[in-house]
């Protein structure tokens, strides 16, 4: 029966192979360089096929969290659709990684097996109801019930989340499916979708020009770009676009590089989460506020307190999609459409205008940063035990080799690069999980992001509280090789709920310690060279060391927790100078 089957597709010029393999072709029709995954007895059918397409190569994960964390980062950082495949037994543990796509727009491609379809009525082990599962969580979710239907579903896939607002996409894929043959014609990408964003729209004309208007005739204006400009790549036209008007630009934490931080009209990140009293108060001073690709989420905006909706400011919206545009603040311009192709037209819109009024924001910016920074050396040249996470951004700073990643956990390590590590050139280098915050994204996180560019220094920093989620991909590190420098700051604690327990909620600490781990020890216990810093002195020397190579090497470095430390949280620090806490804001 076989053999009639493939004279009788060979006569129509048809291809007869089973749906494993018409996964695979279309997989490499579109360029997917990497799948992230860990094995299960649902898809063993697709394994049989994989070893002819050692160009599709499978990334082998301890955990499907950490599957789906890996694919997100790797589509941020390549603008290509992160892919990552899991069994019906860890469905349920991939959640995380997609939720922070779906919030965050990042387009990810999650292959889930299952087993027969219907048979989860059955009772059959490991089956539950995965479209329903992922309903509030994908854009779309697709079940494959015939092999030939599979081209077709993957092309509806990548252009669903390279489309529009990006987003995550779930096939689900019953097991019989791997096995079973098909007549197929119509194994071929649409290339144009294979990456993000594919298609780039522009917003009305005569809105664009409004906004202008708006910018040209304001006293203190200010642009905020947000995640939605790296994704768009919209830098270069930022500059511009800046440089015409003389706008002070900040950006989003989420957003970080959207904007060169060397520029003089840069104020770094804002809000609170990465903001500072310096950039800051740029929003305050406001009167005319240019949102970019940002949705104006709770961070940015210091819970919809800077600005405050009612302070009289007027506000301009940029997004790609309208769901979040004007959801907090009442704009006097609404821009929908892509942040690159419409900031373009802008520049366009700005220079045919001619003359506009001479702000001297760059002399205003330097001045102010000048008097923050000379601030900061006060926190900077501690001397105590404890690293202090300032003093280690500074050092970082001089050490680190250019064009280097760095992927923050929740916590220390985020908050402080967020608000001092200054990225001198635009482009995405900073990756934050700040759409949904899970902890533990940033060990499995880097080994997406070094996938881009597996030569290319990637940095993690991570807490304690993260390590206990996902410190079983340290084995996947020391396995890949791959030139990954994990920083772990240890307090031995859950230290950012602890405090909010302290400062906010006036109570604490409540199930937030833990024991003390020798956290060097488990790292060389799966193979990767471990480094205990002592005090600041030591540090430097261990900076230099780890960056003189290119294997995976874990750093410790203990500090202090964050309600004796308070760090650039706006709340936080209201609370912490009224208690005379050291508050580094």
């Amino acid at each position: 029966m076989n053999k009639l089957m493939k004279d009788y597709c060979q006569e129509r010029g048809a291809m007869y192979m089973t749906g494993a393999r018409i996964i695979l072709e279309m997989l490499r029709s579109y360029g997917v360089e990497y799948v992230f995954g860990l094995p299960g007895e649902t898809t063993l059918g697709w394994y049989s096929e994989w070893k002819d397409f050692p160009d599709v190569k499978y990334i082998l994960a301890r955990d499907e969290r950490s599957a789906s964390f890996m694919a997100e980062a790797y589509a941020r950082a390549t603008n290509k659709p992160g892919v990552f495949e899991v069994p019906s037994p860890g469905v349920t543990h991939c959640v995380p990684g997609i939720a922070e796509a779906f919030k965050g727009s990042t387009p990810v491609i999650c292959f889930s097996s299952d087993i027969p379809y219907n048979w989860d009525k059955r009772n059959m082990l490991t089956g539950c109801d995965q479209p329903a599962l992922f309903s509030g969580i994908v854009k779309e979710s697709m079940t494959v019930t015939k092999a030939e239907d599979i081209p077709f579903l993957l092309r509806r896939a990548f252009r669903i989340a390279t489309t529009d607002r990006p987003g995550p996409v779930h096939i689900r894929i019953p097991q019989d499916i791997f096995y079973q043959n098909a007549d197929v014609k119509d194994i071929y990408a649409q290339k144009e979708f294979a990456r993000f964003p594919s298609h780039r729209s522009i917003a009305e004309y005569e809105a664009m020009t409004k906004a202008i208007d708006l910018l040209s005739e304001a006293k203190n204006p200010l642009m905020c770009l947000g995640q939605g400009a790296l994704f768009s790549r919209a830098w270069g036209e930022a500059v511009e676009l800046a440089e015409v008007l003389s706008v002070p630009v900040g950006t989003t934490m989420t957003g970080k590089g959207a904007f060169p931080e060397s520029h003089p009209l840069s104020i770094g990140v804002i809000g609170a989460r990465g903001g500072t009293s310096f950039s800051n108060s740029f929003v305050e001073e406001a009167d005319v506020i240019f949102y970019v690709g940002s949705n104006t989420d709770s961070a940015t905006t210091n819970a919809w307190r800077l600005p405050d909706p009612a302070s009289g400011k007027r506000f301009i919206q940029l997004d790609i999609a309208g769901v979040d545009v004007g959801n907090m603040y009442s704009l006097d311009v609404v821009l929908i459409g892509d942040a690159k192709a419409t900031l373009r037209e802008m520049v366009k819109i700005a220079k045919k205008k001619g003359r506009f009024p001479i702000r001297k924001r760059e002399a205003e910016i330097k001045r102010k940063r000048a008097y923050f920074e000379k601030e900061l050396n006060k926190y900077i040249d501690s001397d105590e035990s404890l690293i202090n996470p300032l003093f280690f951004i500074r050092e970082l700073s001089r050490k680190l080799p250019s064009q280097s990643h760095i992927i923050c956990d929740p916590g220390v390590g985020g908050i402080y690069t967020a608000a001092f590590f200054r990225q001198e050139e635009a482009g995405r280098r900073l990756y934050f999980n700040y759409s949904m915050g899970a902890l533990g994204y940033a060990l499995p996180g880097a080994i997406g992001v070094a996938a881009s560019e597996p030569g290319r220094c990637t940095v993690v920093m991570t807490g304690d509280g993260s390590m206990g989620f996902t410190c079983g991909e340290l084995e996947t590190i020391s396995r890949l090789g791959w030139n990954i420098k994990v920083f772990l700051f240890q307090n031995d604690s859950f230290g950012w709920i602890r405090g909010e327990e302290s400062l906010i909620c006036g109570f604490g600490p409540f199930a937030t310690d833990f024991a003390p781990v020798d956290y060097s020890k488990v790292a060389e216990g799966f193979g990767i060279r471990a480094y205990k810093v002592k005090d600041h002195e030591e540090l430097p020397q261990v900076l230099t060391e780890v960056f003189s190579t290119t294997t995976p090497c874990f750093i410790t470095l203990r500090v202090t927790t964050q309600d004796k430390l308070v760090p650039p949280v706006p709340k936080w620090v209201a609370v912490g100078r009224q208690r005379g806490l050291k508050c580094i804001y």
